[in-house]
């Protein structure tokens, strides 16, 4: 008989987890809830307490064998032969890992138990949720026990054992609450009930057992184990399943299932279930694994005449790099990147904004005062005609006063070209990551683009500067949006 079981006195769901092995090799189950039994063909050697005692993932890969004994993967050389000696390791593993004041860890425990009792399985005890941190737990245990136990039970390939006592309401297990989340339909999670024994006289669980209160698709299993007392007492587990088989017999609301109840059934049942779950799953696996294998030998091959120090290897990730570079640069100044930014502008837009927004907002913020321009004005006409009085308006005096307007758009035709190359700047460093592996040849590309847009930015300004100059050496009053236009 095989019977795994969560260490706690109580859990959250276990996952039955098939790990890509034929049947024969062991498919991996594992179940968590309320004091599920803790004993393996006549063995006891599952950490049993009250408050949280699981507190690593623990990996139980049952292999039938002729002889009879346990293996850890992180003490492969050693056999155990003595089941007590196996639960103090499990407890000591725990501690090195966890410390010994109720921390908890992700790093799974790895155990192989060979015996001729037992039928291939694999399952994973995970630790129950905790609500309330306690010793050196962190504040957010709850959540960080959730993401560990959905790491298991999330995949596809796992068969999920929600373990609920009958003396609690169905609608508040932990267990099936968190299967739901992953397995909506309910097409992979087997119902455990536990603690039927410890249910209130006059009331019983045969509506959920005949699965009509909370259906699933793979219906629940009524199991009743040893109590803690039992367990101290050192209670024979062949006693133990023989008043469970006796329960199941003589209450008068299982009578009539009792052959689908009880920890042997589960075993059975669990096995069937796994291998039957191992076949519908290998047809997809065995193409995925047909897929890698190709895709491996292709790079096998791609490999096979590589040589390290191969400068014409060198050379093409050189240019690769240098080339994606320039791709990413591109696109974050023209927009079109594959990953676009939700939060804030970015390279080209931002650039897009300073001459769209911010270069007519320092234009507009340009300030002169009418008085003194037409003072200006006055002065210009005065002193242009000198000692003579004039008639008209002189053109000079026209010219005098533009060109003294049109000096003012220097400054902020200037400041556009600085805040354009700042925003150069920052694009250059977020297209540089991407070659931090490289420090010297992300620095030596950096300074060169960078060389380069200084290089361009004194030109720009020359430009710019040049443009304005041509603007004030011809005043233009033939254009149509000249005030005193001739047509």
């Amino acid at each position: 008989h095989v019977t795994v079981a969560a260490a706690d006195s109580w859990k959250p769901p276990a996952s039955a987890q098939h790990v890509g092995r034929a049947p024969r090799a062991g498919a991996a189950t594992c179940f968590l809830g309320p004091r599920p039994p803790s004993h393996l063909g006549g063995r006891d050697f599952l950490p049993r307490g009250s408050g949280i005692v699981t507190r690593r993932p623990l990996i139980l890969q049952l292999i039938f064998s002729k002889t009879e004994h346990a293996e850890f993967l992180h003490c492969k050389s050693k056999k155990f032969t003595d089941f007590d000696e196996v639960r103090q390791e499990i407890e000591a593993e725990t501690d090195r890992v966890t410390g010994t004041n109720k921390g908890i860890s992700p790093v799974p425990i790895n155990l192989r138990v060979y015996s001729p009792h037992v039928l291939n399985l694999t399952l994973i005890d995970l630790p129950g949720i905790t609500k309330v941190p306690v010793g050196d737990q962190p504040p957010d245990i709850e959540y960080q026990i959730k993401d560990m136990i959905l790491q298991f039970i999330s995949r596809e390939s796992s068969l999920i054992l929600a373990v609920t006592p009958a003396n609690m309401d169905l609608a508040n297990s932990d267990a099936l609450k968190l299967a739901k989340e992953v397995d909506p339909q309910g097409l992979r999670t087997i119902g455990v009930i536990t603690k039927l024994d410890l249910m209130d006289e006059g009331t019983d669980a045969r509506d959920v057992l005949e699965n009509k209160l909370l259906p699933l698709r793979r219906g629940y299993i009524g199991v009743v184990n040893r109590s803690q007392k039992d367990i101290e007492g050192k209670k024979d587990i062949r006693a133990a399943l023989a008043a469970e088989r006796k329960f199941f017999l003589s209450h008068p609301a299982y009578r009539h299932m009792a052959d689908r109840m009880g920890t042997p059934h589960l075993q059975k049942t669990l096995n069937q279930q796994l291998t039957n779950h191992i076949r519908e799953s290998l047809p997809a696996l065995r193409s995925k694994l047909q897929s890698q294998l190709l895709s491996l030998e292709k790079e096998v091959e791609e490999y096979k005449n590589f040589r390290p120090d191969d400068p014409t290897r060198k050379t093409k990730a050189l240019l690769q790099m240098v080339q994606q570079f320039g791709v990413d640069f591109e696109k974050r100044i023209e927009g079109s990147g594959d990953q676009v930014d939700t939060l804030e502008l970015s390279g080209g837009a931002r650039i897009n904004r300073i001459f769209h927004e911010r270069f007519p907002f320092e234009l507009v913020k340009m300030e002169f005062d009418e008085k003194d321009l037409r003072r200006e004005i006055s002065y210009a006409i005065k002193n242009i005609h000198g000692v003579r009085t004039g008639l008209f308006t002189p053109d000079m005096a026209f010219e005098a006063i533009v060109k003294k307007q049109i000096v003012k758009l220097k400054e902020p035709s200037l400041k556009c070209v600085d805040l354009v190359v700042s925003e150069l700047a920052t694009v250059i460093k977020k297209c540089a990551e991407k070659l931090s592996s490289y420090p010297r040849l992300r620095e030596e590309t950096e300074r060169i683009v960078t060389t380069y847009i200084r290089e361009r930015e004194g030109r720009t300004k020359d430009q710019i500067l040049l443009l304005i100059d041509i603007e004030q050496s011809y005043i233009n009053t033939n254009h149509e949006d000249f005030i005193g236009f001739a047509k």
